[in-house]
């Protein structure tokens, strides 16, 4: 006989839990139904726009749920009634109670984007850019009630490049997560996956990321400057004001050494791009936009808004 095969109801929103989806969906086993966050407004336009999964999910022609809340006995009763053997959890986006958890017939697996029980939490991975890690990874687990507590079954670490944004870290992230799942899933069904306790130690946590995080304090180094702009890339989008815009700024590059000026002072602009004092050394911004504008090159964007040398940004 060949190994069996499991009913999984998967539960994800963002872009980072597709290559998940998609990889079981190319896998032996069967989606039984798709769990995503219901429609949110998005983009410069604020339209009700489908979450990623959402998308991905109805092209395959399966069921999608999305309740308001996750813990509901409405929404808890219907994914009894598919009788799942495996809950899939990708940045879902919502604390699932216990009764959810109890559901599936072999185990609730969660993919996480940090090496537990490092960065619990819903952002790990701008967290580990902003505090400037190394190396980061995936990990999967087995899921408990509390915040990404539960038994770890595979890890898998990667180097975090020094010029990584947030949107370049979780693509690679992604496909990582995918790999790893679809091998845990297979151990799983050899009896080759033995969960192991996270340590009491190395914890740290990951809490949601805020707009307000996201505003420049030039007093700071240039090199924690560069990590914010980094972390949040692109989104939020770090940013600072000119002339009461807010204005979001892009793909920055430390200069160690420059003029010395008050913190926030514009002290040259050219092709290259514009170039910022800080607390400690100077910034290069590269691209940049105003809110609700689109994303330019620092070049284009200075032959339409020309930013004077002397410019001091808010602080």
């Amino acid at each position: 006989m060949g190994e069996p095969t499991y009913r999984i109801v998967f539960m994800g929103t963002p872009e980072f839990a597709v290559p998940s989806l998609k990889a079981l969906f190319d896998g032996p086993d069967e989606v039984i139904a798709a769990v995503t966050q219901p429609d949110r407004p998005r983009g410069r336009g604020k339209k009700m726009l489908p979450s990623p999964v959402k998308v991905i999910a109805h092209e395959a022609g399966i069921p999608v749920f999305q309740p308001e809340k996750a813990r509901s006995a409405a929404f808890i009763d219907e994914i009894k009634t598919l009788a799942p053997d495996l809950l899939v959890v990708v940045a879902y986006g919502q604390i699932l109670p216990k009764a959810l958890l109890d559901v599936p017939r072999v185990m609730p697996i969660n993919v996480h984007g940090s090496l537990l029980p490092g960065y619990r939490g819903a952002a790990p991975i701008q967290w580990a850019i902003l505090n400037g890690e190394k190396e980061t990874g995936i990990s999967i687990m087995q899921m408990d009630t509390g915040m990404d507590t539960g038994p770890a079954l595979l890890k898998e670490s990667t180097p975090i490049g020094a010029g990584e944004t947030f949107e370049s870290l979780s693509e690679r992230l992604s496909v990582i997560g995918a790999r790893l799942l679809v091998k845990a899933i297979e151990m799983l069904k050899n009896k080759r996956l033995t969960p192991v306790p996270q340590s009491d130690e190395g914890v740290s946590y990951a809490p949601p990321i805020t707009p307000k995080m996201a505003e420049i304090d030039w007093t700071r180094p240039a090199t924690y400057i560069d990590r914010l702009i980094r972390a949040f890339d692109p989104r939020p989008g770090a940013y600072t004001f000119w002339e009461g815009e807010r204005l979001k700024l892009f793909s920055p590059t430390v200069i160690p050494a420059c003029e010395d000026a008050r913190p926030g002072t514009v002290i040259s602009t050219d092709g290259n791009g514009i170039l910022i004092t800080t607390g400690d050394g100077c910034l290069l911004i590269r691209e940049l936009f105003l809110q609700g504008k689109k994303r330019l090159p620092a070049a284009e964007f200075l032959r339409g808004h020309p930013i004077l040398k002397g410019t001091l940004f808010k602080a």
